[in-house]
């Protein structure tokens, strides 16, 4: 009987392809932004001729969300995230001032170590390669182990198609036996230039320490407020579609509703006309107990289940039009089940006062779970807009849109991304929409404008007319003498 330590197997194999894509690098260096943009195009066609294919296989893979949602995710990068990169200059000269006499040179930063989730491992794979190639950067994948099959199944093609346009052999590369000692490997190889953690939680401390620039794709699941002057009937329905899309796997999706108390009735009724089950103590016992929500985090094995689905595995029964599962709260706290991140259509709902105090409410829930990721508002009034814009400990905010679509672009001018900073979770340089230019440093040039000798020309006339400077020098003492006495001071202090 033949045994194989996997680990083993994937350290060595996550060392050939660190160190391959390192030569892959140096070439990548000379290439101009038009044979990149090239081979972006390229590379996105090919994804979009798997689309449908890899959307079916990773539901079925994974277990998680819904083939039709994957879809339009992996098509959305397929198709509308190279139409917003065209026109993005990454790498060579990308501002010159002929007046001031400065250049910005955009140079990439070198290999890319990404790990990829298990709830969008299509979609997001593209996007890390689009991006990374239009920044002239090579990149390593180490795709989520529930879904190795539709990863690999993606980035075979990827690379292939990537060596037909002139991309160096080792630019593309994945684990294909992945563990997390293979995936600690590359994280830490000393040819990784940048990690990027999109929703795997479970690698980001070791991320964060690896010494290396790290973008993470936060905790998501955040709040939503309703607010008195919204267009209610269009804010239940972003709402709903937003949490059940791809049955709330996005980390992006509201988990939390929070209601001004003046139109809580009707924002109920709309609700419940848009599938919504408030459910009762019991009810809310029985999910608990099947989110297994006392223990930590949610169960991984019900998430991304249609709320039906939820409900019947707790114990109780919906009618057959139930989109979202709804615990109706008052309070906040670390005890609280519902306060863990959900990745599955249920949301918690809160009825507050008025705006200042749904306010306080949601900047309790950015800080509690969601880790400053995405906050949403609905509302008609700019200047409650303004303030929560101005106050909220989040990355970003979204204005009248569902905050699963909004989040990525897809229904707002953000940076279409798949990557999505946050900025409390203790891990990460950004809370941007991840673009290449988060893949890139900018060189700066400057030339020569003033000469040095009328420089220090004028520094000395003006020295010279100081009073202190015209002092003896005795009075001033000696600089060296007085250092050294400082030092011998520190010294006995410590």
């Amino acid at each position: 009987m033949n045994f194989v330590d996997k680990d083993l197997l994937s350290i060595q194999e996550a060392r050939i392809l660190m160190e391959s894509a390192r030569d892959a690098g140096k070439t990548m260096l000379t290439f101009p932004q038009e044979k990149l943009d090239t081979i972006v195009e390229g590379l996105a066609n090919a994804a979009k001729e798997l689309a449908e294919e890899l959307a079916v296989m990773s539901a079925e893979e994974t277990g998680y969300g819904r083939a039709k949602d994957k879809l339009v995710k992996d098509t959305f990068v397929c198709e509308f995230l190279p139409k917003h990169l065209r026109d993005m200059k990454c790498v060579g000269v990308l501002n010159e001032d002929p007046v001031r006499k400065t250049m910005d040179v955009g140079v990439p930063v070198g290999v890319i170590a990404a790990l990829t989730p298990s709830v969008s491992p299509v979609s997001t794979a593209i996007y890390n390669i689009l991006i990374a190639v239009k920044s002239g950067n090579p990149i390593v994948i180490a795709p989520h182990e529930r879904a190795v099959k539709v990863t690999g199944r993606l980035l075979d093609c990827m690379k292939e198609v990537g060596l037909r346009f002139g991309l160096p052999e080792g630019a593309i590369g994945y684990l294909k036996t992945v563990t997390k000692a293979g995936a600690l490997e590359l994280i830490h190889h000393p040819a990784a230039a940048m990690v990027v953690n999109t929703g795997v939680p479970e690698l980001n401390r070791e991320a964060a320490q690896s010494g290396k620039p790290y973008i993470y794709g936060g905790t998501g699941n955040g709040p939503v407020f309703i607010e008195r002057t919204a267009d209610l009937k269009q804010a239940v329905e972003d709402i709903i579609v937003s949490r059940t899309f791809d049955y709330g796997i996005v980390s992006a999706a509201e988990q939390y509703v929070v209601v001004d108390s003046l139109i809580a009735a009707e924002v109920k009724a709309e609700m419940l006309k848009n599938g919504a089950y408030f459910m009762n103590g019991e009810e809310e016992k029985q999910l608990i107990d099947l989110l297994n929500l006392e223990h930590g985090n949610a169960d991984t094995e019900i998430m991304g289940r249609p709320a039906i689905e939820l409900a019947r595995r707790a114990g109780f029964t919906v009618p057959e039009n139930t989109s979202v599962l709804v615990s109706q709260q008052k309070y906040i706290s670390d005890r609280n089940p519902f306060a863990k991140e959900l990745l599955c259509p249920v949301l918690a709902y809160y009825i507050e006062n008025d705006w200042m105090h749904a306010c306080e409410k949601c900047m309790s829930l950015l800080v509690n779970e969601s880790h400053g990721h995405t906050l949403v508002i609905h509302s008609r009034d700019e200047e409650v807009i303004r303030q929560f814009a101005l106050k909220k400990p989040v990355g970003r905010v979204l204005v009248n849109t569902p905050a699963t679509l909004g989040s990525m672009g897809m229904t707002t001018n953000l940076f279409p991304a798949m990557t999505l900073g946050s900025i409390t979770a203790g891990a990460g340089i950004t809370s941007d929409n991840v673009s290449p230019m988060n893949f890139i440093y900018i060189r700066k040039v400057g030339y020569g404008v003033r000469k040095a000798d009328e420089y220090l020309e004028n520094a000395k006339t003006e020295l010279c007319s100081c009073p202190q400077a015209a002092a003896p020098a005795s009075q001033h003492g000696d600089a060296k003498e007085l250092l050294k006495q400082i030092l011998e001071a520190l010294s006995k202090e410590l």
